[in-house]
Order: C-alpha cells, then sequence, then structure tokens
C-alpha cells in the first residue's frame, strides 16, 4: 500500500508544476466553441448562441440600488428577454432591462424589472442566503470558463438579499457554495431596480478568454412566469448560456484571502454534571496559484456555527444519506463528484471526514485543498489530518480528481482516495468515469450518459473489490416523453472508506419514463404529466431478489400559480435473508414480502402567503398495513417573519406488533433587516425520543463578514413535550471575517 503515499505526494507536485504550464496548449473556450461547432449538428441558425459585447468603464458605480450611476448610460443593454415558462419563448408580460458593465476588479450588473402592478411584487425573503423561490428576483450566470458544464449563479430580490451556487454539472447546482459580492435592491412605483458588483476575486476563471458564457433571467413571483435572455428547453444553466465578450485585462489582486474566525463555547451535559468551557481560534487560507486554480489551508477546523441535519428515522435495512454542509468542504465540492453518483458508490463523501459514525464533531487538526481547472482539465486533491478520538488515533486521509473535457458538454476523469477517517484500516479506492452530455440532442431533448469503474483496496478483504456502473436517459422540459436507464454493480468487498455505500453484493437495474403536456392559454392549468420508476436489485452470489420498487405517478397537475394536486399507486417486493428488526421487540422473519398501496399529494405554490402541504400513503407493508401522512404548512406574512411546521407520521401494524413513526420540526424565522436575523428550528422523533432546538442569532454586515450567537439544547422526552428533561446544552459564540488581497 505504500505506493498511494507516494501516488496522493506526486499527484500535488504534479499540479503544481503543470498549473503555470497548462495540461494543454489549446485554450479552454476555443477547444470548447471548436467542438461545439463540431458536434452541435442539429442547431441551426435561429437556434445559435446570443452574444454582446460588454463595455468595460472607468467609474465604478455606487452599489446603492439606484441607476443614476453614469456607468449605466454606457454599460452593454440587454432587453431583449424571451418567457421559458410558461410559455417557451413566448412573450414576456413586464419588461426588462438589463446594464452590464466591468472594470479592472469587478462585473456589474444593474437591473430596471418594470412592473404595471408593483404593489404586488412579492419579496418576503429577507435573511441573506435565504431561499429565493417564492420571491420575485432575477439571476445570471456566469460560465467564466465557457465550457457549457460548470458556472456561478447569483440570484437577487427586491430586499437586496444574495443568493448564489455553483453548478457541479449543468443539471447540479449546489446552493451551499459562498461567495463575497455586493447587491442593494428599491422598489419604486415603476418596479424594483438593483445593482451587483461581483468581484473578480470570487471567480475563477481563464484570464487567456475574453469570452464568458452568460444569461440572465426574471421571474415574477405571483405570476409564475419566468423569462430569460438565452434558454433552452424550459431551462437556464451553463449548457444554454450566450456568450459575452471582450473582457480582458481583469485582476484578481493576490488571489490570497486569510479568514480567521475565534470560537468561544460552553457545553454542559446535565446527566453527568460536567461543564466545558473552549476557545477555539481557527484559520483558513486560500491562494489563486493561477487564476483558475486555489490553494486552501485550513487549521484547527471550526463547524460550531454550520446548519444542523435535518432528522430522518430509518425504517430500512440500509444507512441513510446526509448531505454537507460545512463550507471548507463545499469549497469547489463540484470538482469531485463523479460518474453522474450522488449516494450509493460514491468514491468521496466528504462528511466521511471531521464527524464519527454517530454523527458527533472530531477535530480536524489541519487541511490542505488544491482545486481548479487548466486548460480543458478539471483538477482537485484534498489531504486531511482527522484529529483522534474515541479509542482512535489521528488519521490522514486524501482524495484526488481529474478530469479532462471532451466533446462539447462531455468529459473524462480518474480518482484516487486513501484512508479510513472511523478506523486504522488500510484503504485505498481508484476509479475511472465518462460522464456524456448533449442538451441539443434535438428541438426539445436532452441526451445524457454515465459509465463507470472504481476498484477498492482494504486490508483484511480479499474478495470481491469492484463496482461499476452505466445510466442513459433522455430527457424533456417541453411537451413530450423522456426515459431513463442505469445499470449498477458493487462487489461484497467493495469499500469506499472515504465514500458513501449502503449497498454491496448487489446488482440493480432501474428505468424509468415520464410525458408531459402544456396547456395553451387555460385559466388555471399550465401542464399535467406522468411518470413512472421500476427498480430491481439483486444479491449477486445467489440471484435472488433484495428489493424492487416500482411507482407510478399516474396524473400530475400543475396549475399557473404552482399548486400541485398527483395520485399515483406504488408495489414494492422485499427479500429479506435475515430476520429485520424494525423496532426494538419488533422482528419480521425472513422471508419475501409483495406489497402495494396509494398515494396522493397536494400542496399550494409557496408564492402564497400562507402554504400548506399534504401527502397520504396508503396500502400494505411487508406483511402488515402501513399509513403515511406528511403535512406542512409556511406562513410567510411579510418579510420578517416566517414560520414553518412539517408533520411526519407513520401508523405500521405487523403480525409481530404495532408501532408508529413520529418526527415534527417547526421553524420560527425573524429577520430584522438584511443583516440581521434569527433562525430557529425545533425537532422531535418518537425513535430518540428527544427535542433539539438550534436558535442562531447572525449578523452579517457584509458579505465575507459574520458574527453568530449559537445555542443547541436538547431535550428527553417520555413521548409528550411535557414530560421533558434536559440532557446536553452548548452555547457558540463565532465571530468570522474574510481578509482579501
Amino acid at each position: 500500500m505504500k505506493y498511494f503515499f507516494y501516488t496522493k505526494n506526486i499527484f500535488f507536485v504534479a499540479l503544481l508544476f503543470l498549473a503555470p504550464h497548462g495540461f494543454s496548449q489549446v485554450p479552454e473556450s476555443e477547444f470548447a466553441n471548436d467542438i461545439r461547432n463540431e458536434f452541435s449538428g442539429n442547431l441551426d441558425a435561429s437556434s445559435a448562441r446570443k452574444r454582446v459585447e460588454v463595455k468595460r468603464t472607468m467609474v465604478a458605480p455606487i452599489i446603492d440600488g439606484v441607476l443614476d450611476d453614469d456607468v449605466w448610460k454606457t454599460a452593454t443593454v440587454i432587453s431583449d428577454l424571451h418567457q421559458f415558462q410558461p410559455v417557451d419563448h413566448g412573450q414576456p408580460s413586464e419588461d426588462s432591462i438589463f446594464y452590464i458593465s466591468y472594470n479592472d476588479n469587478y462585473f456589474f450588473v444593474g437591473a430596471r424589472l418594470n412592473d404595471s402592478e408593483a404593489d404586488r411584487i412579492i419579496a418576503r425573503q429577507l435573511v441573506q442566503g435565504g431561499g429565493l423561490g417564492s420571491d420575485d428576483s432575477f439571476e445570471f450566470i456566469l460560465d467564466t470558463f465557457n465550457n457549457g458544464r460548470t458556472g456561478y449563479h447569483f440570484q437577487v430580490n427586491p430586499n437586496g438579499i444574495r443568493r448564489e451556487g455553483i453548478y457541479e454539472n449543468p443539471n447540479d447546482l449546489n446552493r451551499d457554495w459562498t461567495g463575497i459580492w455586493q447587491v442593494e435592491s428599491r422598489v419604486d412605483e415603476q418596479g424594483w431596480t438593483a445593482e451587483v458588483a461581483i468581484p473578480f476575486t470570487t471567480l475563477n476563471f481563464d484570464p487567456e478568454s475574453e469570452e464568458w458564457g452568460f444569461t440572465i433571467a426574471r421571474t415574477i413571483a405571483r405570476k409564475n412566469e419566468d423569462m430569460a435572455w438565452s434558454s433552452f428547453n424550459r431551462r437556464i444553466n451553463p449548457t444554454t448560456t450566450g456568450l459575452v465578450s471582450g473582457i480582458r485585462d481583469i485582476r484578481q489582486g493576490k488571489g490570497l484571502d486569510i479568514i480567521p474566525s475565534v470560537t468561544l463555547a460552553r457545553t454542559e451535559e446535565y446527566t453527568s454534571g460536567i461543564t466545558d468551557k473552549r476557545f477555539d481560534p481557527s484559520l483558513n487560507v486560500f491562494y489563486k496559484i493561477t487564476p483558475n486554480l486555489t490553494g486552501a489551508v485550513t487549521f484547527n477546523t471550526d463547524f460550531s456555527a454550520t446548519e444542523v441535519d435535518n432528522r430522518q428515522v430509518n425504517l430500512s435495512r440500509f444507512s441513510l444519506f446526509f448531505p454537507e454542509k460545512r463550507d471548507f468542504f463545499l469549497q469547489d465540492l463540484d470538482i469531485f463528484s463523479f460518474g453522474g453518483l450522488n449516494q450509493n458508490g460514491i468514491p468521496f463523501y466528504s462528511r466521511r471526514i471531521g464527524l464519527s459514525r454517530s454523527g458527533n464533531p472530531v477535530d480536524i487538526d489541519a487541511g490542505v485543498k488544491l482545486t481548479g481547472r487548466v486548460g480543458r482539465w478539471n483538477v482537485g486533491g484534498l489531504a486531511v489530518n482527522q484529529g483522534e478520538f474515541d479509542s482512535l488515533d489521528s488519521q490522514n486521509v486524501f482524495v484526488g480528481r481529474a478530469a479532462a473535457n471532451v466533446l462539447s458538454e462531455s468529459s473524462v476523469g480518474v480518482i484516487l482516495t486513501h484512508g479510513d477517517p472511523t478506523s486504522e484500516t488500510d484503504n485505498t479506492v481508484a476509479g475511472m468515469d465518462f460522464r456524456y452530455q448533449n442538451t441539443r440532442f434535438s428541438d426539445s431533448h436532452s441526451l445524457r450518459g454515465n459509465f463507470w469503474y472504481q476498484q477498492s483496496d482494504t486490508e483484511g478483504l480479499t474478495g470481491d473489490d469492484k463496482a461499476f456502473g452505466l445510466q442513459a436517459s433522455m430527457e424533456t422540459q417541453n411537451n413530450g416523453f423522456g426515459g431513463n436507464m442505469n445499470y449498477e454493480y458493487f462487489g461484497d468487498d467493495f469499500n469506499p472508506a472515504l465514500g458513501f455505500a449502503n449497498r454491496t453484493g448487489v446488482e440493480s437495474i432501474n428505468f424509468g419514463g415520464s410525458g408531459r403536456y402544456f396547456f395553451r392559454g387555460h385559466k388555471y392549468l399550465r401542464n399535467v404529466f406522468s411518470f413512472m420508476r421500476f427498480g430491481h436489485t439483486r444479491y449477486l452470489d445467489t440471484k435472488e431478489m433484495q428489493s424492487e420498487n416500482w411507482f407510478w405517478r399516474m396524473l400530475n397537475f400543475n396549475t399557473n400559480r404552482g399548486d400541485q394536486l398527483g395520485v399515483g399507486g406504488f408495489r414494492n417486493r422485499e427479500g429479506l435473508r435475515n430476520d429485520f428488526t424494525i423496532r426494538p421487540g419488533i422482528v419480521i422473519p425472513a422471508g419475501d414480502y409483495t406489497f402495494s398501496g396509494f398515494q396522493m399529494e397536494a400542496r399550494l405554490s409557496n408564492q402564497r402567503e400562507f402554504a400548506p402541504g399534504f401527502s397520504l400513503n396508503i396500502g400494505d407493508y411487508y406483511n402488515g398495513k402501513r399509513m403515511q401522512i406528511n403535512a406542512r404548512a409556511d406562513w410567510r406574512p411579510n418579510e420578517n417573519i416566517n414560520l414553518g411546521l412539517n408533520y411526519n407520521y407513520q401508523d405500521i401494524e405487523l403480525p409481530e406488533g404495532a408501532f408508529d413513526v413520529r418526527i415534527i420540526s417547526a421553524n420560527a424565522n425573524y429577520a430584522f433587516n438584511s443583516k440581521w436575523s434569527w433562525i430557529n428550528l425545533i425537532q422531535y422523533d418518537n425513535f430518540s425520543n428527544g427535542v433539539g432546538l438550534n436558535s442562531r442569532l447572525r449578523w452579517n454586515p457584509q458579505a465575507g463578514e459574520d458574527l453568530y450567537v449559537v445555542v443547541n439544547y436538547n431535550f428527553d422526552s417520555e413521548g409528550t413535550f411535557s414530560e421533558l428533561s434536559s440532557n446536553n446544552s452548548e452555547i457558540v459564540l463565532k465571530y468570522t471575517k474574510n481578509f482579501r488581497f
């Protein structure tokens, strides 16, 4: 196994050596455009990419939301938007005028969004970084490498709230990524205006290219209307962008970000009476080795202000998946995505680092990360020293990833991981993948495919340790049909210790299909669609069925306001090799089980002030019965108050015993203004009989600076909220600030 240690060191050295010289002498933008032209034979002249030249300014605007600066008088104007919802390439109901410009250090966007009913503009989000899906807003995409694969997403509402994300691939927008940028908005009698400044220090880009992929879009919430400058197949993403040209001689400064933070915390265990106080300084440093290659170092990393996970109750035989929420690991997370996988079989799952198997935090003493793009290559390396916990000594882990862009929208790459953060067992995984995409396969269809292969090497395991898969799909957002299918194989001893695999020793096949129809001019209905999916998983050794799932949403209606109503049915099979303890004292005997049932769902759009939702599943369950109810309600009477309640209830009756499942969560959020917010989450589940409170007071005077006061309080419950006893608590004061040079 020693050669893997040499491999990871060589990987970092190779990246550092190749960064200044480049993996290829062909600029990415030139390569992408040549291949795009060669492999986009279905495009005719009418569907060619839009193009504008952006004008440079010598005087930066004052970012106050008022378009009275001289820069906007000479800026490039974009006003030829079209609808993509509800009518693809239809005429917008309101006029929108956008202005774009740049100087040495910033990319500027101005917006004049006219509205004939300005008093009906919806702007209820006042928490920085909060969701804007139910507000009036505008958004734009910067594909700084002009490769049609990745890009930055920025979104603004009339309250001047920032929402950003980064595309891990054209279909997956990671909204947990955060960047430093400025925005201010104003509402007036004609509609609303906004000014945006994106520092080039926030972006990775190719300094040799003067062309960026770009599109801009607007949403009018009360009409559920979306319009864009450049879109395709009712979508906007990096593959649908037009071009802005003329971007040259821009600066990223020294490319150095120094982000210190200080944490003061007090914890108390009430059962033992133990109280602990801590003072934790930590440091993150980011340095752009080249304009598109970033190195990062972290010391004594602290995640105390990170959002808590949503509670889940596991009624399956397989471990649950929780998404990553920690900023250090979210930075350039798209680089490490592999094979189109999002759960079972992913070779790198960052939550393996810094968290124990039970989910408790583990110290990260130091970490180094190198991510970015060089020519047509996307490269990433991560090495972390995790502190000791329980009886386990400190562990070193590593992941390296490189993928080359090929064809117009596709890539081929390799990945290598080494280490096991939860044991001292030697473990390595190596893999390769090919990801194919053609978003312009036809006038209304996109074609996607993935092939991947992985091989693990685990000390003490000598069996079948390979895994591979093949997937293909054809999709449409317009009238018509689409479908997908995939095959996956996971050997008995396949063990991605730094990844996530909750099913091994199996092979599975899955396929699905969908159909959609848009109504034209209907007073209430926008579209109706139907879809079905089928999955079959069997054991490799005996070829016996492990599980089989079939679901059919017969009809799903969507209204012009965004309300939904759907009905469907399901049929499942489970093959239990061993007795399955679904609940303490309730054991389902080994054997084959077939059960089916009915499902319905109804919900009102979040654009409404009060938005309830309800779903019902009822039918057989193993050798018994189950009724499952999910109810939710969100109430947002104004921009300051946001209240939400979610209730999940399952009533399960089996011959071996009966039990119920209850998960309750409540949000009570108050935004004082765009800089101060108070976010509260209370959760309860009757499996752990625990109640948890997470309360976060946040001061965000500007992007890149935060002060948090966080209170976590956990109670034990004997079945009712009136019978609570304190378990543990934590009070955290954390301040962090980004110093950019």
